[in-house]
């Protein structure tokens, strides 16, 4: 038997393309298998306003630091951008300081409305509260955050009179 000893250049261009090939032959049916999940996502889906996006990309409200007895209200504006019509089943907060309030006719597909989320400011400290979407989008749950620091409101300044001091009548 004769044994032929290939080019050892030759043998590792054609080792690359060897396995060029499997990386293709592999990676065909994956990207096939995204077409059809494009496919799948038919029906409704909520898409949230970009700008309520952090750096994570979580929908969040930001407070910042607000003061005592303030206005708590939030709102997440969002849009059915999927085939049909989506229904928001409930809304839920995790704490009852946070009371959420939802459109509970459908959104047709296109169509945009919002979520609106009081958070109680009498509570002094930080807010950090998730509020809980449940719809029959493809993309359920949906989970938003509300974020901020409440701080004590300063105390009003009243003038006082100082002692021994007269207060003018107007008659001279």
């Amino acid at each position: 038997m004769h044994v032929k000893i290939v080019n050892p250049k030759k043998f590792q261009a054609m080792k690359k393309s060897l396995l060029v090939l499997l990386a293709l032959v592999i990676a065909l049916p994956g990207l096939k298998a995204q077409d059809n999940n494009k496919a799948e996502r038919k029906g409704p889906i909520i898409t949230f306003d970009k700008k309520l996006r952090d750096e994570a990309g979580n929908y969040v409200w930001d407070y910042g630091t607000i003061q005592q007895g303030a206005d708590g209200s939030s709102f997440f504006a969002f849009k059915n951008t999927g085939t049909e019509p989506l229904v928001l089943s409930e809304v839920r907060s995790s704490c009852g300081c946070t009371v959420p309030r939802w459109p509970r006719e459908p959104i047709m597909p296109g169509k945009s409305d919002t979520i609106k989320v009081k958070y109680d400011t009498k509570r002094l400290g930080q807010i950090n509260k998730t509020i809980t979407v449940i719809s029959n989008a493809v993309n359920n749950p949906v989970v938003l955050r509300i974020k901020g620091n409440v701080v004590e409101k300063p105390a009003e300044v009243v003038p006082v009179k100082p002692a021994g001091a007269s207060v003018p009548t107007g008659n001279k």
